[in-house]
């Protein structure tokens, strides 16, 4: 393949090798001597490939496709298999319509909620995120088909998405927006990374050298084409030397000739135009379909898959009374719209062309014939509809329990704007507090793309959370609320109390220029524990039909890694899946940290009665620290807290471990160093003897409470006590000798 890379370029002008360096078509690479185009197509969460011409906005009609759950709900699932899987099912869609490259996964942090596009991105946590994006990339490349992975970098809100700013602090950007990118990179090299609209730092994207280059292909080891997202390209000239490789969807001519006369000018290297060019080659060489027959895949098979995923990701949060699963031999009313026109996809570029939608209301039919329904609410209205309110609060009265939709209206939440609040329409929360206050076995589901307020919680028993379940929506409701799935899905995101309790509350789209990551590492569980704040629902936190009981904590430490032993026994009646959460808590450095970082999941399938030992790996990479100054990874020697959680809230087992794997570092002293450090350095204890200052410290420390003064003086400040310059010289230069 190099040999006929390299044919294709040499023979290619530089006309041509510009021409390849945007998109030609909306969805497809350029045709040039010796290289046909190639498509690639949105595709997230289902195959969107376009069947009509293309339009502005990329948003026409799409071939018929399995539309799969969001990545909201997938996230839930806590299941690297399952995300491989449906990776899987992806690129085997996207081979049979000769699709090269597929546009996803978006594994963007949810730092607010309301961040528009948040249903198409995985947790507010980057180690679950980059932990399920990984396996999500190797199932699709493993077909043949290429990814890319999206939206690179700090892409975390809708509004003013070409032109904001994410300002962010060195460590933040690292320890958590990064960190998913990392991840993915190192461990399953997808075909493309796809950069964002916004700025980080007042650079854009598209021509962010730093981000571009140094870190992505320099640092992490990327090998792959860079494109941009789709309309992301201000200064193309700029964005090449930056290591953008293709612009999307480019500008027809008016692209090739902006490089040609670029390079003719001098303002822009061939070479550069040449590394571009080589690597488009590369990516349509590796991942253009061998064949430009379109071939047949089944549907029904997929849709059956579509079905499991949602199952065993939606999450159980309330379940009060045991009133799940629902007693088939008593009536049951099912109240809203949103039973019969459910919303289980997400707007924009992630919307699919469903092969076969079954609504709740159709599957719980199915079942069961003897059904109720009201609508209760129009879902595309805020105001309350009296009389559908009234009818359904009859029916509610009548019925042995009562099973509310509710949730968020597309016009809510789509790519390309934010949210302006978390609260469900008005008629929804009414009617809600009204069936509460009716019939006592009131079960609310939720169809929503990310987080959302309840202020009927406490008047409910049971809360359903299906986010945006794809187009089997109806069928895996139904399999939760009859039990013959047991929930085992985990929050993959913290659900506030109240919009204000987010830390970017006060911050959040408050400026169209600039979005100030002020909350710098608290970002969703690790502010609500730092603030010892509850939320409404931790991160991680799901119920399920059965009980789990953890045990048997072990730790054993290696050369590189920590093993994490225990058991869990399923203590209930019925099987059941549970996902243990690993955090670490550092108790050793001295630095701004939160209080404890998921680091580790297992998921495991128990029957009644079952225990299971369960090993997961701490690597030194989790213990380790984002340090801005050595611009690298820190480890410190030192005390480490193991916590095993059933979410983020629910710990269930501890156990400190003291690691030691790191070289001692030097200690650097100067005349801002604090005289604390070095009396808690033995070895330098000497030196306070040898210039004649260990007596004025023993007297010092010997006054209660003068020791906690102590540890804020510099040694500079040792000359109000009669300490000459001389003295304090002398200790330094002999402390940093030794």
């Amino acid at each position: 393949m190099f040999q006929k890379i390299a044919s294709i370029i040499s023979n290619l002008t530089l006309k041509e090798k510009a021409d390849l360096l945007s998109g030609k078509d909306f969805w497809f690479t350029a045709t040039v001597n010796g290289l046909a185009k190639m498509m690639v197509s949105d595709g997230p969460s289902g195959l969107r490939k376009q069947a009509d011409s293309s339009d502005a906005l990329g948003l026409n009609k799409s071939v018929v496709a399995v539309n799969f759950p969001s990545s909201a709900l997938t996230a839930a699932s806590f299941d690297r298999d399952l995300l491989e899987t449906l990776g899987q099912n992806l690129g085997q869609a996207a081979k049979a319509e000769r699709v090269g490259v597929l546009l996803g996964p978006g594994i963007n942090l949810k730092r607010s909620p309301l961040a528009g596009r948040n249903f198409e991105y995985f947790s507010e946590d980057p180690y679950l995120a980059g932990e399920l994006a990984a396996a999500y990339v190797k199932g699709v490349q493993k077909t043949g088909v290429g990814v890319s992975v999206k939206h690179f970098a700090a892409n975390n809100r809708e509004n003013q998405r070409f032109t904001s700013s994410s300002n962010i602090d060195e460590r933040s950007l690292r320890e958590l927006y990064l960190a998913a990118f990392e991840k993915v990179v190192k461990t399953a090299q997808p075909a493309t990374i796809m950069c964002s609209y916004n700025a980080i730092n007042g650079t854009l994207n598209s021509q962010n050298q730093r981000l571009l280059t140094k870190i992505l292909r320099e640092e992490w080891g990327f090998n792959g084409l860079v494109m941009s997202d789709w309309g992301a390209v201000a200064d193309h000239v700029a964005a090449l030397k930056a290591g953008l490789d293709l612009e999307m969807p480019g500008k027809g001519l008016a692209s090739t000739e902006e490089i040609v006369q670029a390079v003719q000018t001098g303002e822009l290297d061939e070479k550069i135009v040449d590394r571009a060019a080589l690597r488009v080659v590369e990516m349509v060489e590796k991942w253009r379909p061998d064949s430009d027959t379109k071939v047949a895949y089944d549907l029904d098979k997929q849709h059956l898959f579509a079905r499991q995923l949602a199952d065993d990701s939606i999450v159980l949060l309330k379940n009060d009374q045991h009133v799940l699963p629902l007693d088939q031999n008593r009536s049951i009313a099912v109240i809203g719209q949103l039973a019969s026109q459910p919303r289980y996809q997400g707007g924009g570029s992630a919307h699919v062309n469903a092969y076969h939608v079954v609504t709740p209301l159709a599957a719980i039919r199915a079942a069961k014939d003897d059904i109720n329904y009201e609508a209760g609410y129009q879902i595309d209205k805020d105001q309350i509809d009296h009389a559908a309110e009234q009818a359904a609060i009859d029916l509610a009265k009548t019925a042995d329990q009562v099973v509310a939709f509710a949730g968020f209206p597309e016009s809510f939440e789509s790519e390309g704007f934010d949210k302006k609040t978390i609260s469900l329409p008005d008629n929804q929360n009414h009617l809600i507090t009204q069936l509460a206050a009716v019939n006592s076995k009131v079960t609310v589901v939720l169809q929503n793309g990310s987080a959302v307020e309840m202020p009927w919680i406490k008047q409910v028993p049971a809360v359903l959370e299906t986010y945006l379940a794809g187009e089997a929506v109806g069928e895996a409701t139904w399999d939760i609320l009859s039990g013959q799935v047991n929930p085992s899905g985990k929050l993959a995101e913290s659900f506030p109390i109240h919009l204000a309790d987010n830390p970017t509350y006060l911050t959040f789209n408050a400026d169209p220029n600039d979005e100030n990551y002020h909350e710098g590492l608290f970002v969703g569980y690790r502010y609500y524990d730092k603030k010892k704040q509850t939320p409404l629902f931790p991160f991680g936190h799901g119920l399920s039909y059965t009980h789990f009981a953890y045990s048997n904590l072990k730790l054993v430490k290696a050369a590189d890694q920590v093993t994490v032993d225990f058991t869990i026994t399923n203590t209930g009646q019925v099987a059941g899946q549970e996902t243990a959460q690993i955090y670490l808590s550092n108790k050793t450095s001295q630095i701004e940290k939160s209080v404890k970082d998921l680091k580790n999941f297992v998921k495991v399938l128990l029957a009644p009665g079952e225990s299971k030992r369960l090993s997961v790996n701490l690597d030194q990479r989790a213990f380790s620290w984002y340090n801005p100054k050595l611009a690298d990874w820190q480890l410190d020697n030192g005390q480490y807290n193991v916590v095993v959680a059933a979410s983020s809230q629910d710990l269930r087992l501890q156990q400190t471990i003291m690691t030691d794997w790191a070289k001692s570092r030097r200690l650097h002293i100067s005349r801002d160093t604090y005289l604390i450090n070095i009396m808690n350095h033995s070895e330098l204890k000497a030196i306070l003897k040898t210039v004649k200052l260990d007596q004025l410290v023993d007297q010092l420390v010997s006054t209660p409470g003068n020791k906690a003064i102590l540890a804020n003086m510099p040694l500079r400040a040792l000359g109000m006590m009669g300490v000459s310059d001389q003295q304090i010289e002398q200790l330094i230069s002999l402390a940093n000798q030794q």
